[in-house]
């Protein structure tokens, strides 16, 4: 009964798909410009375009993914820093912990 049922759902599904018709999308990304064209069951072409970020967006993206990588630059150096100020720490308190055991023996 559940392989039926399984495959009763996997032919909807695919007939559903297959409605769908088919769809072409052209993408240019030097300029981010988008033509998607789907033909319909009754073949008819539908077609949609959208352009690609001006001038101004681009350098918002531009600006965005800038400060993205500033970011991740500056999260590694501090986390090495940290990294190297524990070691530090952690290493003069070794040496006063010796120095302390040296003075009371």
């Amino acid at each position: 009964m559940k392989k039926i049922l399984m495959l009763l759902a996997a032919v909807a599904f695919s007939t559903a798909a297959f409605a769908q018709g088919d769809k072409v999308v052209v993408k240019d990304d030097a300029t981010g410009a988008k033509t998607t064209a789907t033909v319909r069951d009754n073949g008819t072409v539908k077609t949609e375009s959208r352009t690609g970020r001006t001038k101004a967006g681009e350098k918002v993206h531009n600006t965005k993914e800038d400060v993205k990588d500033a970011g991740q630059k500056t999260g590694k150096v501090v986390k090495k820093g940290a990294q190297k100020t524990g070691k530090a720490v952690k290493k003069g308190a070794k040496a006063v912990e010796t120095k302390a055991k040296d003075v009371v023996d």
